[in-house]
């Protein structure tokens, strides 16, 4: 009796573990595909960083700001961008209004930023939400009104 106990609890142990694995690598991957993103994933203050050319001249652009997102698919935001090596004339540039973003549900998203009201100059992000709405990456995409900017852009959680 010991002999048939021993070989069944050699064989069943390690496919009671095999099964254990599978069932939590299948529950684990089933929470990260229910894991959904919407406008309320980025919320508050953010950390802006932007790198990047303006062409045609290929003209470097650097700048760092504060960006706020409200939850609901408005943002503001104040920065500092250096165009060229050269600061800009105002240290801290005036709050931008009017600029909105859109998250999907598989954590990508659009960003439309007016960067100057006057001129309606405009750019347009491509945006992915990563870390639960801590962190956001972008580039600047097409349709866009200005000059023909390709910059990234990193938002961190503040």
């Amino acid at each position: 009796m010991k002999k048939h106990s021993l070989r069944f609890s050699m064989i069943a142990t390690p496919l009671m573990i095999v099964c254990g694995l599978l069932a939590s690598s299948t529950s684990a991957r089933a929470d990260s595909e229910e894991a959904q993103c919407s406008n309320r994933t980025l919320h508050g203050n953010y950390i802006e960083t932007v790198a990047g050319l303006i062409l045609p001249g290929s003209v470097p652009i650097q700048g760092v700001g504060i960006i706020h997102f409200d939850g609901e698919g408005n943002l503001t935001e104040v920065g500092h961008v250096v165009i060229n090596g050269v600061p800009p004339p105002i240290v801290w540039g005036p709050r931008s209004t009017g600029s909105t973003y859109q998250i999907n549900a598989d954590c990508t998203g659009t960003v439309r930023i007016l960067v100057d009201p006057t001129s309606g100059f405009f750019l347009n992000l491509a945006l992915v939400v990563l870390r639960n709405g801590k962190e956001a990456h972008a580039v600047v995409t097409g349709p866009y009104f200005g000059p023909i900017v390709m910059s990234q852009f990193a938002y961190i959680k503040n």
